[in-house]
């Protein structure tokens, strides 16, 4: 299968099965959103829990780009989720709905699928925070502040601040440098906030 044309049909899949649940979702919404045949879908997949197992698959893998790219000999927290926060706007360019798609899995009551889902180990996303924050230099943080509300305020913050990103943007072919910017005129107020005086 070419790229370009598993990409639409990956990205049509996610947003049926996003909108509608496994049970509901109809293959000629998404034959229709990837802008090809019902039999060419089927020449690909068995049937529609055959797709929805590739999507699962894809969407790890594609997770797992963000794990590559991070720079883990990077010790400061909010150089680390800078750097998070631009490797996810570049995949959410090819793949929109990848991260809606995992956590709608934890949702996913269809019994044909439900097995399937609970057989995988732990939450992808979960399990991917933990992973984010391996090597960080927590001794950077105030006494008084609880590492673990910080994260979830960091975790917010950055996720309000990729979907404002998302809708200012025409083109993800120039996302970079002013972008991570921006980002750290955000992170320094809340790094003034949490870090101890002398590690900002």
């Amino acid at each position: 299968m070419k790229i370009d044309k598993q990409e639409r049909i990956i990205n049509a899949a996610m947003k049926e099965f996003v909108k509608s649940g496994f049970d509901k979702a109809s293959t000629n919404e998404i034959v229709k959103e990837a802008e090809i045949s019902k039999g060419s879908l089927f020449n690909y997949f068995m049937n529609k829990k055959d797709l929805y197992l590739f999507l699962i698959e894809s969407s790890v893998k594609i997770v797992e780009q963000i794990y590559d790219d991070i720079d883990f000999n990077e010790q400061d927290l909010f150089k680390r989720i800078g750097q998070i926060g631009l490797i996810k706007l570049k995949i959410q360019k090819r793949y929109p709905l990848v991260f809606d798609f995992l956590k709608s899995l934890g949702d996913e009551t269809a019994a044909e699928v439900k097995s399937d889902i609970d057989q995988m180990k732990g939450n992808i996303l979960e399990d991917g925070l933990k992973r984010i924050y391996q090597n960080i230099d927590w001794s950077k943080f105030r006494d008084d502040i609880d590492p673990e509300k910080a994260i979830h305020i960091l975790n917010w913050s950055m996720v309000g601040f990729a979907e404002t990103q998302l809708e200012k943007l025409d083109s993800f072919e120039n996302v970079g440098v002013h972008i991570l910017d921006e980002w750290n005129s955000y992170a320094e107020i809340l790094k003034h906030s949490f870090y101890k005086q002398g590690e900002e």
